[in-house]
Protein backbone atom coordinates (compact mmCIF):
# COMPACT_ATOMS: atom_id res chain seq x y z
CA UNK A 1 0.00 0.00 0.00
CA UNK A 2 1.12 3.22 -0.86
CA UNK A 3 1.71 6.18 1.71
CA UNK A 4 -0.23 8.58 1.71
CA UNK A 5 1.48 11.72 -0.61
CA UNK A 6 3.30 9.50 -2.58
CA UNK A 7 3.65 7.76 -5.35
CA UNK A 8 5.48 4.90 -4.67
CA UNK A 9 5.70 3.03 -0.88
CA UNK A 10 8.17 4.82 0.88
CA UNK A 11 9.10 1.40 2.68
CA UNK A 12 9.66 -0.91 -0.26
CA UNK A 13 12.70 -2.25 -0.80
CA UNK A 14 12.02 -1.51 -4.81
CA UNK A 15 11.80 2.25 -3.90
CA UNK A 16 15.36 2.41 -3.12
CA UNK A 17 16.58 1.00 -6.49
CA UNK A 18 18.54 3.13 -9.31
CA UNK A 19 20.43 2.40 -12.29
CA UNK A 20 23.82 2.14 -12.40
CA UNK A 21 26.22 1.25 -14.97
CA UNK A 22 29.09 -0.62 -13.89
CA UNK A 23 32.08 1.16 -15.14
CA UNK A 24 31.30 3.88 -12.75
CA UNK A 25 31.97 1.81 -9.77
CA UNK A 26 35.30 2.63 -8.70
CA UNK A 27 38.00 0.24 -8.69
CA UNK A 28 40.59 2.41 -7.08
CA UNK A 29 40.74 5.63 -5.05
CA UNK A 30 41.47 8.74 -6.47
CA UNK A 31 45.59 9.93 -6.91
CA UNK A 32 44.86 12.60 -4.46
CA UNK A 33 42.27 12.15 -1.58
CA UNK A 34 41.09 14.98 -1.83
CA UNK A 35 40.51 15.58 -5.55
CA UNK A 36 37.95 13.47 -5.56
CA UNK A 37 34.74 15.08 -6.99
CA UNK A 38 32.20 16.81 -4.80
CA UNK A 39 28.26 17.03 -5.67
CA UNK A 40 27.02 20.07 -3.22
CA UNK A 41 23.45 19.18 -2.16
CA UNK A 42 20.87 21.73 -0.75
CA UNK A 43 17.93 19.44 1.31
CA UNK A 44 16.19 22.81 2.32
CA UNK A 45 16.07 24.35 -1.43
CA UNK A 46 16.54 21.46 -3.34
CA UNK A 47 19.95 22.38 -5.11
CA UNK A 48 22.18 20.53 -6.80
CA UNK A 49 25.79 21.90 -7.90
CA UNK A 50 28.49 19.95 -9.01
CA UNK A 51 31.90 21.02 -6.86
CA UNK A 52 35.15 20.41 -9.11
CA UNK A 53 37.11 19.01 -6.46
CA UNK A 54 36.47 17.42 -2.69
CA UNK A 55 38.46 20.70 -1.20
CA UNK A 56 35.98 22.98 -2.35
CA UNK A 57 33.80 21.94 0.83
CA UNK A 58 35.85 24.33 2.51
CA UNK A 59 33.69 27.58 1.02
CA UNK A 60 30.13 25.45 2.47
CA UNK A 61 31.82 25.50 5.67
CA UNK A 62 30.97 28.22 8.63
CA UNK A 63 33.00 29.05 11.43
CA UNK A 64 31.24 27.21 14.68
CA UNK A 65 30.86 23.89 12.69
CA UNK A 66 31.43 20.83 14.44
CA UNK A 67 32.99 17.65 12.02
CA UNK A 68 32.28 14.45 13.66
CA UNK A 69 34.80 11.80 12.21
CA UNK A 70 34.94 8.17 12.99
CA UNK A 71 38.14 6.96 14.10
CA UNK A 72 38.17 3.51 13.90
CA UNK A 73 41.05 1.58 12.21
CA UNK A 74 40.24 -1.01 9.96
CA UNK A 75 41.86 -5.07 10.52
CA UNK A 76 42.87 -7.33 8.00
CA UNK A 77 39.91 -9.00 9.05
CA UNK A 78 40.20 -11.40 5.96
CA UNK A 79 41.97 -14.79 6.28
CA UNK A 80 41.94 -18.16 3.98
CA UNK A 81 42.65 -21.13 5.14
CA UNK A 82 41.59 -24.52 5.55
CA UNK A 83 39.61 -27.54 7.36
CA UNK A 84 42.10 -29.21 9.53
CA UNK A 85 40.49 -32.37 8.12
CA UNK A 86 39.92 -32.59 4.98
CA UNK A 87 42.04 -29.38 3.82
CA UNK A 88 38.67 -27.47 2.31
CA UNK A 89 38.85 -24.23 1.42
CA UNK A 90 37.29 -21.95 3.83
CA UNK A 91 37.39 -18.05 4.33
CA UNK A 92 36.73 -15.66 7.09
CA UNK A 93 35.87 -12.41 7.55
CA UNK A 94 36.38 -11.01 11.48
CA UNK A 95 33.47 -9.00 12.51
CA UNK A 96 33.15 -8.27 16.39
CA UNK A 97 35.44 -9.67 19.33
CA UNK A 98 33.19 -11.53 21.74
CA UNK A 99 33.47 -9.70 25.34
CA UNK A 100 34.47 -10.89 28.13
CA UNK A 101 35.85 -14.59 25.91
CA UNK A 102 39.14 -14.24 25.12
CA UNK A 103 40.34 -14.69 21.36
CA UNK A 104 36.61 -15.88 20.47
CA UNK A 105 35.65 -13.57 17.84
CA UNK A 106 31.93 -13.86 15.51
CA UNK A 107 32.72 -14.38 11.83
CA UNK A 108 31.78 -14.42 8.58
CA UNK A 109 32.14 -17.91 6.91
CA UNK A 110 32.87 -18.37 3.23
CA UNK A 111 31.68 -22.08 2.29
CA UNK A 112 29.45 -21.70 5.64
CA UNK A 113 27.75 -24.94 5.27
CA UNK A 114 31.36 -27.33 5.52
CA UNK A 115 31.86 -25.67 9.29
CA UNK A 116 30.06 -27.02 12.18
CA UNK A 117 30.43 -26.40 15.74
CA UNK A 118 33.63 -28.42 16.11
CA UNK A 119 35.57 -27.68 13.00
CA UNK A 120 39.11 -26.22 13.05
CA UNK A 121 40.54 -24.33 10.60
CA UNK A 122 44.34 -23.53 9.87
CA UNK A 123 46.04 -20.57 9.01
CA UNK A 124 49.17 -19.66 7.82
CA UNK A 125 51.86 -22.71 6.02
CA UNK A 126 52.36 -24.11 9.65
CA UNK A 127 49.59 -23.63 11.85
CA UNK A 128 50.46 -20.18 12.85
CA UNK A 129 46.88 -18.96 13.29
CA UNK A 130 44.01 -22.23 14.27
CA UNK A 131 40.06 -21.44 14.37
CA UNK A 132 37.88 -23.78 15.87
CA UNK A 133 34.21 -23.11 15.38
CA UNK A 134 32.41 -22.66 18.91
CA UNK A 135 28.69 -21.89 17.70
CA UNK A 136 26.97 -22.08 14.51
CA UNK A 137 24.76 -18.86 14.18
CA UNK A 138 22.34 -17.17 11.00
CA UNK A 139 23.12 -16.65 7.63
CA UNK A 140 26.91 -18.12 7.62
CA UNK A 141 28.07 -16.62 11.25
CA UNK A 142 29.91 -18.18 13.21
CA UNK A 143 31.60 -17.79 16.76
CA UNK A 144 35.22 -19.26 16.46
CA UNK A 145 38.43 -19.09 19.21
CA UNK A 146 41.55 -18.54 17.66
CA UNK A 147 44.73 -20.51 19.21
CA UNK A 148 48.29 -18.75 18.41
CA UNK A 149 51.17 -18.24 19.67
CA UNK A 150 52.43 -14.76 20.67
CA UNK A 151 50.42 -11.04 20.27
CA UNK A 152 47.13 -11.87 18.16
CA UNK A 153 47.00 -8.56 15.83
CA UNK A 154 50.68 -8.98 14.96
CA UNK A 155 49.47 -12.71 13.62
CA UNK A 156 46.56 -11.05 11.85
CA UNK A 157 48.97 -8.61 10.21
CA UNK A 158 50.57 -11.31 8.80
CA UNK A 159 48.13 -13.37 7.41
CA UNK A 160 45.42 -11.61 6.88
CA UNK A 161 44.48 -9.42 3.90
CA UNK A 162 42.01 -6.25 3.91
CA UNK A 163 38.34 -6.95 3.89
CA UNK A 164 37.80 -4.80 0.43
CA UNK A 165 34.14 -4.93 -0.83
CA UNK A 166 33.24 -7.95 -3.16
CA UNK A 167 32.53 -5.04 -6.35
CA UNK A 168 36.22 -3.54 -5.63
CA UNK A 169 37.90 -6.20 -8.37
CA UNK A 170 41.61 -4.82 -8.21
CA UNK A 171 43.85 -5.38 -5.38
CA UNK A 172 45.00 -2.74 -3.69
CA UNK A 173 48.81 -1.39 -4.13
CA UNK A 174 48.75 0.68 -0.77
CA UNK A 175 46.58 -0.89 2.45
CA UNK A 176 46.74 2.80 3.78
CA UNK A 177 44.10 3.85 1.25
CA UNK A 178 41.83 2.39 2.57
CA UNK A 179 42.20 3.36 5.65
CA UNK A 180 41.91 7.19 6.33
CA UNK A 181 44.39 9.49 7.58
CA UNK A 182 42.75 9.61 11.17
CA UNK A 183 42.31 5.86 11.71
CA UNK A 184 43.26 5.12 15.19
CA UNK A 185 41.31 2.30 17.21
CA UNK A 186 41.29 -1.09 15.70
CA UNK A 187 37.99 -3.28 15.36
CA UNK A 188 36.37 -2.44 11.86
CA UNK A 189 35.73 -4.97 8.69
CA UNK A 190 35.15 -2.34 6.83
CA UNK A 191 36.29 1.38 6.56
CA UNK A 192 34.24 4.48 6.90
CA UNK A 193 35.02 5.17 3.14
CA UNK A 194 33.05 9.05 3.41
CA UNK A 195 36.74 9.47 5.48
CA UNK A 196 38.77 9.19 2.70
CA UNK A 197 38.46 12.68 1.35
CA UNK A 198 40.19 14.27 3.71
CA UNK A 199 44.22 14.81 4.33
CA UNK A 200 46.09 16.18 7.33
CA UNK A 201 46.19 19.78 5.72
CA UNK A 202 42.84 20.04 5.03
CA UNK A 203 41.97 19.40 8.23
CA UNK A 204 44.40 22.51 9.32
CA UNK A 205 42.52 24.48 6.76
CA UNK A 206 38.83 23.26 8.06
CA UNK A 207 40.16 24.49 11.59
CA UNK A 208 41.76 27.81 10.73
CA UNK A 209 38.68 28.52 9.83
CA UNK A 210 37.47 28.28 12.85
CA UNK A 211 35.43 24.73 12.98
CA UNK A 212 36.01 22.07 15.36
CA UNK A 213 36.71 18.33 14.48
CA UNK A 214 35.74 15.60 16.64
CA UNK A 215 36.57 12.10 17.03
CA UNK A 216 34.21 9.23 17.47
CA UNK A 217 34.11 5.49 17.08
CA UNK A 218 32.26 2.79 15.60
CA UNK A 219 33.70 -0.77 14.53
CA UNK A 220 32.03 -0.88 10.82
CA UNK A 221 30.85 -5.08 10.86
CA UNK A 222 27.91 -6.54 9.24
CA UNK A 223 25.68 -4.08 10.51
CA UNK A 224 26.54 -1.55 8.19
CA UNK A 225 27.10 -3.72 4.97
CA UNK A 226 24.80 -6.69 5.12
CA UNK A 227 22.35 -6.55 2.12
CA UNK A 228 18.28 -5.84 2.78
CA UNK A 229 16.40 -9.18 1.74
CA UNK A 230 12.73 -8.18 2.74
CA UNK A 231 10.06 -6.38 0.74
CA UNK A 232 9.09 -4.28 3.77
CA UNK A 233 12.37 -2.75 5.06
CA UNK A 234 10.52 -2.02 8.61
CA UNK A 235 11.20 -5.94 8.78
CA UNK A 236 15.42 -6.00 8.33
CA UNK A 237 17.32 -5.90 11.28
CA UNK A 238 20.72 -4.76 11.49
CA UNK A 239 23.74 -6.52 13.13
CA UNK A 240 24.93 -5.11 16.18
CA UNK A 241 27.68 -2.43 16.34
CA UNK A 242 30.17 -1.18 18.91
CA UNK A 243 30.83 2.29 19.51
CA UNK A 244 32.39 4.79 21.98
CA UNK A 245 31.98 8.31 22.86
CA UNK A 246 34.97 10.38 25.06
CA UNK A 247 33.82 12.83 27.49
CA UNK A 248 35.41 15.25 25.37
CA UNK A 249 33.87 14.82 22.54
CA UNK A 250 29.94 14.41 24.38
CA UNK A 251 31.25 18.23 26.12
CA UNK A 252 31.74 19.90 22.66
CA UNK A 253 29.14 18.41 20.95
CA UNK A 254 26.72 19.59 23.75
CA UNK A 255 28.11 23.19 23.67
CA UNK A 256 27.49 23.56 19.97
CA UNK A 257 24.22 22.15 20.29
CA UNK A 258 23.07 24.70 23.04
CA UNK A 259 24.82 27.30 20.75
CA UNK A 260 22.53 25.97 17.74
CA UNK A 261 26.04 25.30 15.45
CA UNK A 262 25.94 22.74 12.86
CA UNK A 263 27.05 19.31 13.85
CA UNK A 264 27.96 17.72 10.59
CA UNK A 265 28.75 13.70 10.36
CA UNK A 266 31.52 12.67 8.42
CA UNK A 267 29.94 9.55 6.87
CA UNK A 268 26.45 7.52 7.92
CA UNK A 269 28.57 5.45 11.04
CA UNK A 270 29.31 8.67 12.89
CA UNK A 271 25.93 9.85 11.76
CA UNK A 272 24.20 6.60 13.79
CA UNK A 273 26.51 6.39 16.44
CA UNK A 274 25.96 10.23 17.25
CA UNK A 275 21.85 9.35 16.87
CA UNK A 276 22.59 6.25 18.58
CA UNK A 277 23.87 8.36 21.75
CA UNK A 278 21.58 10.83 21.63
CA UNK A 279 18.43 8.50 21.28
CA UNK A 280 20.13 6.81 24.20
CA UNK A 281 20.45 9.95 26.47
CA UNK A 282 18.70 12.77 25.35
CA UNK A 283 22.19 14.73 24.99
CA UNK A 284 25.87 13.40 23.98
CA UNK A 285 27.46 11.59 26.80
CA UNK A 286 30.53 9.60 27.76
CA UNK A 287 29.79 6.07 27.07
CA UNK A 288 30.05 3.15 25.35
CA UNK A 289 27.51 0.48 24.00
CA UNK A 290 26.06 -1.54 21.22
CA UNK A 291 24.06 -0.17 18.26
CA UNK A 292 21.69 -1.82 16.12
CA UNK A 293 19.94 1.43 14.84
CA UNK A 294 18.19 1.36 11.59
CA UNK A 295 17.90 4.84 9.91
CA UNK A 296 15.41 5.01 6.85
CA UNK A 297 12.47 7.51 6.48
CA UNK A 298 10.43 8.68 9.21
CA UNK A 299 13.37 8.51 11.16
CA UNK A 300 13.41 11.81 13.02
CA UNK A 301 17.61 13.72 13.64
CA UNK A 302 18.15 14.93 17.13
CA UNK A 303 22.17 14.82 16.52
CA UNK A 304 22.88 15.75 12.79
CA UNK A 305 22.56 18.95 11.03
CA UNK A 306 24.58 18.37 7.93
CA UNK A 307 26.36 14.49 6.24
CA UNK A 308 29.25 14.35 4.27
CA UNK A 309 29.03 10.95 2.88
CA UNK A 310 29.82 8.77 -0.25
CA UNK A 311 27.33 7.06 -2.70
CA UNK A 312 25.48 4.19 -1.84
CA UNK A 313 24.55 0.55 -3.33
CA UNK A 314 20.91 0.67 -4.43
CA UNK A 315 18.48 -1.09 -1.90
CA UNK A 316 21.29 -0.52 0.50
CA UNK A 317 20.65 0.58 3.93
CA UNK A 318 23.20 3.52 3.26
CA UNK A 319 20.89 4.87 0.95
CA UNK A 320 17.43 4.41 3.47
CA UNK A 321 19.61 6.78 5.84
CA UNK A 322 20.43 9.71 3.66
CA UNK A 323 16.79 9.38 2.15
CA UNK A 324 15.65 9.46 5.71
CA UNK A 325 18.17 12.87 5.92
CA UNK A 326 16.84 14.23 2.38
CA UNK A 327 14.17 12.41 1.57
CA UNK A 328 14.03 9.99 -1.15
CA UNK A 329 13.31 12.01 -3.96
CA UNK A 330 15.78 14.38 -3.50
CA UNK A 331 18.62 11.56 -3.08
CA UNK A 332 17.35 9.96 -6.28
CA UNK A 333 17.47 12.76 -8.12
CA UNK A 334 21.41 13.66 -6.97
CA UNK A 335 22.15 9.88 -7.75
CA UNK A 336 20.46 10.22 -11.23
CA UNK A 337 22.71 13.31 -11.78
CA UNK A 338 25.48 11.53 -10.38
CA UNK A 339 25.41 8.80 -12.69
CA UNK A 340 24.67 11.15 -15.77
CA UNK A 341 28.05 13.71 -14.84
CA UNK A 342 29.91 9.90 -14.64
CA UNK A 343 30.54 10.61 -10.77
CA UNK A 344 32.24 7.81 -9.24
CA UNK A 345 30.35 5.40 -7.28
CA UNK A 346 30.74 3.78 -3.92
CA UNK A 347 33.91 2.92 -1.73
CA UNK A 348 36.81 4.40 -3.64
CA UNK A 349 34.20 7.24 -5.03
CA UNK A 350 33.64 10.49 -5.21
CA UNK A 351 31.46 12.47 -2.34
CA UNK A 352 28.16 14.76 -1.46
CA UNK A 353 28.01 17.23 1.06
CA UNK A 354 24.36 17.06 2.60
CA UNK A 355 23.30 20.43 3.82
CA UNK A 356 20.57 22.96 4.30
Amino acid sequence: MNTPGFDYDIYSLSSYDYYLPEELIAQSPAQQRDHSRLLNINKKTGEIKDEEYFFHILDDLRPGDVLVRNNTKVIPARLLGEKKDTHAHVQLLLLNPIKDQKDVWQCLVGNAHAVKVGTKVSFGPNDELVATCLEVQEEGLRLFRFDYQGIFMEVLESLGKMPLPPYIHEQLGDNSRYQTVYAKLEGSAAAPTAGFHFTPELFEKIEAKGCQVVDITLHVGLGTFRPVKVDDIRSHTMHSEYYQMSKEAADILNQAKSEGRRIIAIGTTSTRTLESVYQRFNRFEECSGNTQLFIYPGFHFNAVDALITNFHLPKSTLLMLVSAFATRDLMLKAYRHAVEEKYRFFSFGDSMFIHD
